[in-house]
């Protein structure tokens, strides 16, 4: 069911991660594994986003998709490698920062974007896309509008080519990282692919919903489900 769900809040306004995450550990699957099935979880999502932006992402040259591809792989790597080096019980107590880090972004993320895009100094793009995307490699919760508001800041305009390459770059960093976790042996590949199918199916039935459903209403929905995560998980630690 939360894969489902998921797939629904992620077809219509993103988020889904604060459900996966959520019900894997409340199934009794530590921390750490929790967090590394979750993101096997909704990889696949990530390769179809990209594919629906071909266009904008083919107006790129081989040269700059190859430079942001290696530093979101380096990036990735290096966010799961740092996740997989850190004790559980000091994992257990960070997650609810990065649940609450997650749910500012999501609930914030907009205001964000247009203050950086107004932004007199771009940042330089790379060494921006290297720290995201270590985020990213060890958390996978608000990575999508922490990539859309590097890119803004980075002098970026174009939003269906930022919309894009936030899809690939994900699916790219994910997917090196759902690599370490698997040679880790993070993975609950069971419920990955379970989690993975409901989420495919949630999200199809979502893109229906999203014509009847406000998005101001699933997102306020989102950042409410986010702050109970935030709150629960700070009583666990």
């Amino acid at each position: 069911m939360a894969g489902y769900l998921a797939g629904v809040l992620n077809s219509i306004a993103g988020g889904g991660s604060f459900l996966t995450f959520p019900a894997l550990v409340w199934a009794g699957v530590p921390p750490i594994t929790a967090n590394a099935t979750s993101a096997v979880a909704v990889l696949p999502g990530y390769l179809g986003g990209a594919a629906g932006f071909r266009k904008e992402l083919r107006s790129l040259s081989m040269r700059e998709h190859v430079q942001m591809s290696v530093v979101g792989l380096a990036g990735g790597l290096a966010g799961a490698l740092l996740l997989l080096v850190t004790p559980t019980e000091l994992f257990s107590k960070v997650v609810p920062l990065l649940l609450l880090l997650a749910t500012l972004m999501f609930a914030f993320g907009q205001k964000l974007l247009a203050l950086v895009r107004n932004s007199e100094n771009p940042l330089p793009l790379l060494p921006g896309l290297f720290v995201v995307a270590v985020y990213g490699g060890y958390f996978n919760g608000g990575l999508g509008i922490m990539l859309l508001a590097m890119f803004a800041a980075a002098g970026m305009a174009n939003m269906l080519l930022m919309n894009g390459l936030k899809n690939w770059l994900s699916f790219v960093l994910s997917m090196i990282s759902v690599v370490a976790f698997a040679i880790a042996g993070k993975v609950l590949w069971v419920e990955a692919l379970v989690m993975m199918l409901a989420a495919t199916l949630g999200g199809y039935q979502g893109a229906a919903l999203s014509r009847l459903l406000p998005v101001a209403w699933v997102k306020g929905g989102v950042v409410v489900v986010g702050l109970m995560m935030t709150v629960v998980f700070s009583l666990r630690a």
